[in-house]
């Protein structure tokens, strides 16, 4: 079954674009042109993945993310024409995975579309387990799903890999661009703001106090690292 990537764009020109792009490199399109299609469409398709535009009629990309995170985990990867670094945060904000700036090439889109659906292994360093058990948490690594305290948590897949990543290798410190590279999966032309906004969701889920965290800790000038208590 092919891989399904919902393009919510309202310019016809750009979706028909993109849409030609990604059916030629083999997966299956679905098309929105506003914001309140793009949410029927994501009930009817059920697609893996969603390119979706900032700029929109009837609801805006920000407003189709944050109702979009309510239920579902799949990557977003936010389209924007604008460049000012707020509107990259508040789409990460809201739940975006990613972001891509217009004009963009379609190996770069291409390459995005790919690193964002790809689904690594894996393995916890010498345990050969599929669990890891971290005071009240507990993460399932092959149905990516994190428990804390017994109850479920909505995390989105960036927001598990780079969970699992940190947790499988405890008190090791990552610098923001290895984590882009290892958990992103492509150089990330050196904007590391992505990571920290990423954190910052996932501390806001998974810690009792995300100010004062126990599990995902920063390394002061460095990076970030998982501990377990």
């Amino acid at each position: 079954m092919k891989t399904t990537v919902l393009i919510v764009e309202d310019e016809k020109k750009i979706s028909d674009i993109v849409k030609f792009n990604l059916e030629k490199d083999g997966y299956h399109t679905e098309v929105a042109y506003d914001g309140e299609e793009a949410l029927e469409k994501v009930a009817q398709a059920k697609p893996d993945l969603i390119l979706l535009d900032l700029m929109l009629p009837k609801l805006d990309g920000f407003q189709v993310c944050r109702k979009l995170r309510e239920h579902h985990t799949m990557p977003i990867i936010m389209l924007t024409a604008k460049e000012e670094e707020v509107d990259k945060v508040l789409g990460l904000e809201m739940g975006a995975d990613d972001y891509i700036t217009k004009p963009f090439g379609m190996r770069e889109l291409l390459a995005r579309v790919k690193a964002n659906l790809r689904r690594s292994v894996g393995t916890e360093s010498g345990s050969g387990s599929n669990r890891i058990e971290a005071g009240h948490l507990s993460i399932d690594l092959s149905k990516y799903e994190v428990k804390k305290d017994s109850t479920v948590l909505e995390l989105t897949i960036r927001e598990f890999e780079l969970l699992r990543f940190l947790a499988v290798q405890p008190d090791q410190v990552f610098t923001r661009e290895q984590l882009l590279k290892e958990v992103w999966g492509y150089e990330y032309y050196g904007d590391i703001r992505t990571v920290d906004v990423t954190v910052r969701r996932l501390r806001e889920k998974v810690e009792d106090d995300a100010g004062s965290p126990q599990f995902i800790m920063t390394k002061r000038g460095v990076g970030y690292y998982f501990r377990r208590p």
